[in-house]
């Protein structure tokens, strides 16, 4: 029987990831690491899966041996067959320490135990395409090492991390994927929350209810990468049994984004039916978000968000279209899924559920 280790469960990918193993294949068997706080929301989504398949374990990654007792160590390392390592704090303003203990360590811990599990057939260990850090211009899948700086600690983490898992993949059968910024889902628009991307859907939400339209934020032509959460899914689950990506870092990005302008103008276009007007200079923005009153009339947005609008920098992704190919998988525009994702925002843009608290 397979026996999948997964981390990140039951965040917005983590738990969709899990019933795709599930529905996959009728002798997977998914053993979950969860966070002690997370135990009971995780329980209710393995409820809707599956509750028989699947295993909840309270672990804490960032501890040796995954804060774990010897036993249920011993045990997880002789049945696990794949580790899918998810977990990971996406915060753009995370404090280093924490950072560093939750995308550093215990990406160091999973990497221990996968060098234990003796019937490991793949790690796969989920990246962020933001690795390039400050890095301009294009991005290839097989670089990492290039002396750039960080916009933040999510990144440089993230890049540590990185770095730790190549190093340890002739010890350990691996495959690294490295997404964009994820939405929703290209279908529903399903998403989980209103953070990243949804900060603009917010303002322009709010300047059309006072019968505004909304200015262009700073850098016209930068472009902006998002993708869809079934396509990143999709491709987990495909890498993850295939010979040919094992060594293998794979962007999973739109290979044609659009710049920030035509994001913008879209966006303002299905939302409200309406063009931008005007532009706000990057530094201007960003300056101004760090006052609470401006940051409220920008529905929330942090300002560590505005330089992703502002950085211009593409992810070559050819190595992934190469592979994934075969699996009839095809990394989706942006344009071909924006109205499933408006109209889900705006069926749902009030819910407090979705919405982020404040920075």
């Amino acid at each position: 029987m397979a026996v999948s280790v997964v981390t990140g469960f039951p965040g917005f990918i983590g738990r969709r990831l899990v019933a795709r193993l599930v529905a996959g294949d009728p002798d997977e068997r998914v053993v979950a690491l969860v966070e002690e706080r997370q135990l009971e929301p995780a329980r209710e989504v393995a409820a809707g899966i599956d509750p028989e398949r699947i295993e909840l374990i309270a672990a804490d990654i960032s501890k040796p041996r995954l804060g774990l007792g010897e036993d249920e160590y011993r045990r997880l390392a002789a049945e696990a067959t794949r580790v899918f390592h998810l977990a990971a704090i996406y915060n753009l303003s995370v404090p280093l320490a924490v950072a560093q203990a939750v995308n550093v360590d215990g990406t160091g811990n999973v990497l221990e135990l996968c060098e234990a599990a003796e019937n490991l057939d793949r790690l796969v260990y989920i990246s962020t395409a933001y690795v390039a850090g400050l890095r301009t211009g294009a991005i290839y899948e097989h670089e990492l090492v290039m002396g750039q700086d960080f916009k933040n600690h999510y990144e440089s983490t993230k890049f540590q991390a990185e770095v730790w898992v190549r190093e340890w993949m002739g010890r350990v059968p691996t495959t690294i994927l490295r997404p964009a910024i994820v939405v929703g889902d290209s279908k529903t628009g399903e998403t989980e929350k209103f953070d990243g991307p949804y900060y603009i859907l917010r303002s322009i939400s709010l300047a059309h209810s006072r019968g505004r339209a909304l200015p262009q934020f700073g850098r016209s032509d930068a472009a902006f990468n998002v993708v869809p959460v079934d396509y990143v899914v999709d491709a987990i689950a495909a890498a993850a049994d295939d010979p040919k990506t094992l060594g293998e870092t794979l962007h999973l990005v739109d290979p044609d984004p659009l710049s920030a302008r035509e994001l913008f103008e879209l966006l303002s276009q299905t939302y409200a039916g309406r063009s931008l007007s005007g532009r706000i200079p990057a530094a201007l923005v960003k300056a101004g978000l760090h006052l609470p009153a401006v940051r409220n009339a920008f529905s929330g947005a942090p300002p560590q968000s505005i330089t992703y609008l502002n950085h211009p920098a593409v992810y070559d992704a050819r190595r992934a279209v190469e592979l994934l190919s075969p699996h009839g998988l095809k990394p989706p525009l942006f344009t071909d899924y924006v109205e499933p994702v408006v109209d889900f925002f705006r069926r749902h843009e009030d819910d407090p559920a979705l919405i982020p608290p404040p920075v």
